[in-house]
């Protein structure tokens, strides 16, 4: 039987140098999951992504593809990892000297399928037509919207047909439409190709309308403080700081003096008549 954890976590401890970023970082990824990582900003969750992908080596902790431990396998290993991965940067990051169809071709160059150039562009144009953009094939980067440069990126990630797609904040720099319509990509794109998605992102619209699960860094505690749905988490969180987040509310106080009692402070004694 084929292992359905695509991805599994266990005991990851995050650092700069001596500064925590997270520690006691556990999930799973199955396939045909939306996978989101949540949390305020400055809490860690891009620096996560770059753990998974191997950009940065946890201080602790593991991090495994279909049951294979990245960071003890050896470099042949961790090239054929990371070749099942699909990756959507914050900005795109498509290549400006580049056409779109050249972009497309690139991993699957890369990758070195048994795909003959003919066979690539292709391909490429098919995941084009997937995102709507099979009309701009010859076009540049320079040329595109930032929603237009975003279903591109998309497009490039998922050439090569990877079980996992990595997504690092899509919809940041989006308009509410542009946004809305990546959503609905994400997850026809989960729907064609059976890849399970995780997701980096604190728009709120976003995670309550495509992740399955997730989980929630907290920036105060520097640990995860809450595992499930965001929208079941937005009901029945018992962290407040989840729920608050999850429902758009303010947060509750933090730091040594919250935590020192819950009283409100007593009002101040009322003004007095100098006595005569």
């Amino acid at each position: 039987m084929a292992e359905q954890k695509l991805l599994t976590v266990r005991g990851l401890e995050m650092r700069f140098g001596q500064r925590l970023i997270q520690r006691e970082v556990s999930f799973s990824v199955e396939r045909g999951t939306i996978f989101a990582i949540m949390g305020g900003s400055g809490c860690g969750k891009s620096t996560l992504l770059k753990h998974l992908v191997g950009l940065l080596a946890p201080t602790a902790g593991r991090v495994a593809y279909g049951g294979v431990d990245y960071w003890a396998s050896d470099d042949a290993t961790r090239a054929k990892l990371r070749a099942g991965l699909g990756m959507l940067f914050q900005t795109a990051a498509l290549w400006s000297s580049m056409t779109l169809m050249e972009n497309i071709c690139l991993p699957l160059e890369q990758q070195r399928t048994p795909l003959d150039p003919d066979a690539r562009q292709a391909r490429a144009r098919e995941v084009l037509s997937w995102v709507g953009l099979e009309a701009f094939e010859n076009y540049y980067p320079v040329d595109l919207s930032g929603g237009m440069k975003k279903r591109a990126g998309l497009a490039r990630a998922i050439a090569a047909e990877p079980p996992l797609l990595l997504l690092d904040e899509p919809s940041a720099g989006l308009d509410p439409i542009s946004s809305l319509r990546l959503d609905d990509l994400i997850l026809d794109i989960r729907q064609r190709t059976g890849a399970a998605v995780v997701l980096v992102s604190h728009e709120l619209p976003s995670l309550l309308a495509i992740a399955d699960d997730g989980i929630f860094l907290d920036a105060d505690s520097q640990q995860p403080i809450a595992h499930g749905s965001p929208r079941h988490l937005r009901e029945h969180a018992e962290h407040p700081t989840v729920r608050a987040f999850l429902r758009r509310e303010e947060p509750p106080p933090s730091g040594p003096k919250a935590k020192a009692g819950s009283a409100p402070p007593a009002a101040p004694p009322a003004a007095t008549a100098p006595s005569s």
